[in-house]
């Protein structure tokens, strides 16, 4: 389903969030969504650590 947005329906779902949102509050919306993808992928890190030392 995703495969089938365009670029004109990729467009239309960013305005709509501008609008709902405001400009204000995106980039800390996408600041936050960066520090948790860094947590994550850190987390990941930590458990392949875990991993490795119980063999």
């Amino acid at each position: 389903m995703l495969a089938a947005l365009g670029t004109p329906e990729i467009i239309g779902i960013c305005a709509v969030v501008a609008l709902m949102f405001g400009g204000a509050k995106i980039p800390k919306f996408a600041r936050s969504l960066g520090q948790a993808q860094k947590e994550f992928k850190k987390g990941l890190e930590d458990g392949a650590k875990d991993d490795s030392k119980s063999e």
